[in-house]
């Protein structure tokens, strides 16, 4: 079984100097998070630690094996099976990462960042936080989000993640309160609002006065009745430039000379309505 990272903080890279490339290699330390991915691509999330040990049916392969080392380094378990260490992408962390409620997988969270328009000091309302996949896209590129889950459970798996792949320093900007979005918003100006709930139609009229003039709403919506009913409630509540889309992911088998699509795809996770608000 892998190692999960509740409470862990990561290592930042040493800032660049005159503008130029940081290319300082960073080696693994104590506290890090390490993907460990095997020879069939079979992924593990572990937390350095001193005097711990990674364990499989493979084997065991000590921290001590890692800690200092360049990233990228492969290492062999007690029984010779090779993993190679890197620190995880976002996107990696987010599918290894522990988790209570169903993520939005990295495919549709690329483009929901796009669609939002989410930029540093953005002030963003969500709505089902769930654990936190979305949220640390976010806040990754600056916003700061309040964030209603009706889930305490829910709320506080977010928050671990969110600190353990960002750091504690994330949570400055990160305020996830105990909430129910159908029955109001208490917060006001938000330039952008980002839902994802079984009925996303009854949050809407609440954002009409909790989201200043020209702010952006996405929903995520795994059904189309529930895009329909959260469509119309966008119009009555005024809201302008409605649009709905959904994103489908097929990767290419390519070797030498046989190419091909993969057999494999991911297709519907969800889709994706976007709307304006504007001016009254």
């Amino acid at each position: 079984m892998s190692e999960t990272t509740d409470t862990t903080e990561t290592s930042t890279a040493t800032g660049a100097i005159d503008g130029e490339a940081d290319t300082t290699e960073r080696p693994l330390v104590e506290g890090d998070l390490v993907l460990l991915v095997d020879a069939k691509g079979r992924r593990y999330l572990v937390t350095l630690a001193a005097g711990t040990e990674f364990q499989t049916h493979a084997g065991v392969v000590p921290h001590e094996q890692l800690i200092g080392r360049s990233e990228g380094i492969v290492v062999s378990t007690t029984k010779g099976q090779r993993f190679t260490a890197y620190r995880p992408s976002l996107s990696e962390y987010i599918l290894a990462m522990p988790r209570g409620a169903q993520v939005i997988y990295p495919k549709d969270i690329g483009p929901i960042l796009m669609l939002a328009d989410i930029e540093p000091g953005c002030r963003v309302f969500e709505s089902g936080v769930g654990s936190g996949a979305l949220s640390m896209g976010m806040l990754r590129t600056g916003a700061t989000i309040v964030g209603y889950e009706l889930r305490e459970d829910f709320a506080s798996r977010a928050t671990k993640n969110v600190r353990g792949f960002l750091g504690p320093e994330a949570l400055d900007r990160y305020d996830v309160q105990l909430q129910d979005s159908y029955a109001g918003i208490d917060h006001t100006g938000f330039d952008r609002a980002v839902l994802d709930l079984p009925e996303p139609w009854r949050v809407v009229p609440h954002l009409a006065d909790a989201m200043r003039p020209g702010a952006i709403v996405v929903s995520y919506s795994p059904s189309i009745i529930q895009v329909t009913q959260t469509r119309e409630a966008l119009d009555r509540a005024g809201f302008a430039e409605a649009s709905t889309m959904e994103v489908l992911n097929r990767n290419w088998h390519i070797d030498g000379n046989a190419v091909r699509p993969d057999h494999r795809m991911v297709a519907h996770t969800g889709f994706l309505t976007r709307a304006r608000r504007p001016a009254r």
